[in-house]
């Protein structure tokens, strides 16, 4: 009994420092950040190509990113999920992805907290509660007034039920207690002409999809979503200082790695990761993608992930959307 003890012990010691020595190798060959959004355009890939190029500037060899859309991002984030836990695959998602399709879908391919392990919340591209020059509303509070004079009386596109422009709509009715009505669009750019023209009177836009339409004065921006206010509109200003705090809402992206992925993988790349986005050159790129920088330890983006799940169940719930 005593040499099957030390053979077991013997075997253990081996295994900590065969993964020791494949943490210190590690990468060895080229890793691949999967992004569960098309190539080109849009939010997620542009910023996902910095944040790869930099790291493998910084670490190397290269961080391939490699798209697999579809599915809201289910698609993705399970090809990651599935991959082999050895670091060379990492995921770049979103909340939709990662908090609220938990809620909008009844089956899930995969459990995104259980089967992904959080690396670090890279930042957060808020929402803008955008109208139609013809509203006689200027600031929030004149916004809220009006629809609440005018129920059932205002349209707000989306790209779709559950969708970030979607959700964002029906936190400020719940915070509120207004009635807007809720026209989901296939494309945010279709929505956008229609917001122009008057067919719809609102939407609740990503910044980054609705800046330069606001800057020609072909859409009004009311406020924000954010706690601050964001460099691509810094005149704008936020829910927050209008005296409505709770109407925060974006898309927010993280880096995150199959479970089970080493720890000594985890911390370079989380290590790195803030580094970059310290860094002032790389920080003014993402910032003028609508970024905001966030930044932080595995730990502090797993509770903000937890909080964020909760936060968007009761307003899906809300809302009555179902993705099945």
């Amino acid at each position: 009994m005593k040499n099957r003890a030390a053979w077991v012990l013997c075997g253990m010691m081996l295994s900590f420092i065969g993964a020791a020595f494949a943490a210190d190798e590690w990468p060895n060959k080229p890793v691949r950040i999967v992004v569960p959004a098309p190539a080109g355009g849009g939010t997620a890939d542009p910023i996902s190509r910095v944040i790869a190029d930099e790291l493998g500037k910084a670490i190397g060899p290269r961080f391939i990113v490699e798209n697999h859309p579809g599915a809201n991002g289910n698609i993705g984030a399970t090809v990651a999920a599935k991959a082999a836990p050895d670091g060379y695959t990492l995921l770049f998602s979103w909340a939709g992805t990662l908090a609220t399709n938990v809620s909008l879908y009844s089956k899930m391919p995969i459990d995104p907290r259980r089967d992904l392990m959080p690396i670090v919340l890279v930042g957060n591209v808020p929402n803008i509660l955008v109208v139609n020059n013809d509203l006689p509303a200027r600031t929030l509070a004149e916004f809220t007034s009006y629809a609440k004079a005018n129920p059932g009386k205002l349209n707000f596109g989306s790209t779709g039920n559950g969708s970030s422009m979607h959700l964002s709509g029906e936190l400020y009715r719940k915070l509120t207690e207004t009635t807007l009505v809720h026209v989901p669009y296939n494309a945010p750019g279709t929505a956008t002409t229609d917001l122009m023209s008057g067919r719809i009177q609102v939407m609740f836009q990503l910044i980054t999809g609705i800046a330069q339409q606001v800057k020609a004065g072909r859409v009004r921006a009311i406020a924000v979503l954010s706690p601050k206010r964001s460099p691509v509109l810094p005149d704008v200003p936020t829910s927050a200082e209008f005296g409505l705090p709770g109407l925060e809402s974006g898309t927010w992206f993280g880096l995150l790695a199959p479970n089970g992925t080493p720890a000594a993988v985890l911390a370079r790349v989380n290590a790195e990761t803030n580094r970059l986005l310290e860094n002032v050159q790389v920080r003014q790129r993402l910032m003028e993608m609508g970024l905001d920088p966030a930044g932080g330890t595995p730990q502090q983006f797993a509770t903000f992930w937890d909080e964020e799940i909760r936060r968007w169940a009761s307003i899906v719930k809300f809302s009555g959307a179902r993705l099945d």
